[in-house]
């Protein structure tokens, strides 16, 4: 296949992972082709990890303009809402790691069909991120009657999230595993957006960010942060517990997240086998 030129739009946890993964050559047909971030020191911060100096762009305009044929969002649900279009008009494909912007059905909507409108000049691609068994949840979507996902993590892992500016619980004060929220997906990414971008994840492939029920815990205890999903329906039943090492630096970001979008990266610049798609 023909190289594909990366920009990175974001450059925290994923995206530095990601960069290395591509400079290190374990993705094959792939090269760096600029970094984006809204603090500049994030950007150059990543570029003096990397030998190949990638070009950073100060601004989107410079950034959009680059030599890029995906884009990897490993920003925020707000890059994705500000940027996702203008990506997708500049005959980009796109890979959305803060996945939560989607449960918005009206963005998603003009997303889809701005990229239909390109034919098949635009991808936009979801990587699975911490959980597993989205194959599966896909394979009996029509058959779902319900569908729920329990997330635990750390209070360290669920520090800042805007759920806490509602409540007047103390994250410090937690001596048990104790529930913060149950509700939709939905509502859910807006109040842990940092967090259970894994619920916009299986809505997408289930039943909807409205009728995909979430369970967010939170555990002092926690080494891992785990996520669990139950799916009952006519085909039977189905039970998903993943417990998730964190990654490097970051408590809030699964490794797993940053391993599956590495992986989906690598089935997009090499085509020759393709698993469960």
């Amino acid at each position: 296949m023909p190289k594909k030129n990366v920009g990175l739009m974001g450059c925290g946890t994923i995206g530095t992972h990601m960069a290395l993964a591509i400079e290190s050559g374990s993705i094959v047909n792939a090269s760096l082709a600029g970094l984006y971030d809204i603090v500049d020191a994030n950007a150059n911060s990543l570029k003096s990890k990397l030998k190949s100096s990638p070009q950073v762009y100060p601004d989107f305009d410079g950034f959009i303009n680059s030599p890029a044929d995906i884009v990897i969002e490993a920003a925020s649900q707000q890059a994705v809402r500000k940027f996702g279009k203008p990506i997708i008009e500049a005959n980009k494909d796109l890979m959305i790691m803060s996945v939560g912007a989607l449960a918005d059905r009206t963005f998603l909507a003009e997303l889809l069909e701005l990229a239909a409108v390109r034919k098949g000049r635009s991808r936009i691609y979801v990587p699975t991120g911490a959980i597993a068994g989205i194959d599966a949840i896909r394979s009996v979507r029509h058959l779902l009657d319900s569908i729920t996902l329990t997330t635990t993590k750390s209070p360290k892992a669920l520090a800042g999230a805007p759920f806490l500016e509602t409540t007047s619980v103390k994250l410090d004060t937690i001596t048990k595993i104790t529930e913060l929220y149950e509700g939709s997906a939905a509502e859910a990414v807006k109040l842990f957006p940092a967090n259970v971008n894994v619920a916009a994840v299986l809505s997408l492939a289930g039943i909807g960010v409205d009728k995909t029920k979430v369970r967010v815990l939170v555990d002092p205890q926690a080494t891992t942060n785990q996520h669990e999903i139950v799916a009952s329906g006519n085909f039977g039943d189905i039970k998903i517990t993943v417990n998730n090492v964190t990654a490097p630096g970051n408590p809030k970001t699964s490794f797993l997240a940053v391993l599956s979008a590495i992986e989906c990266l690598r089935s997009i610049c090499d085509d020759a086998i393709r698993i469960g798609t």
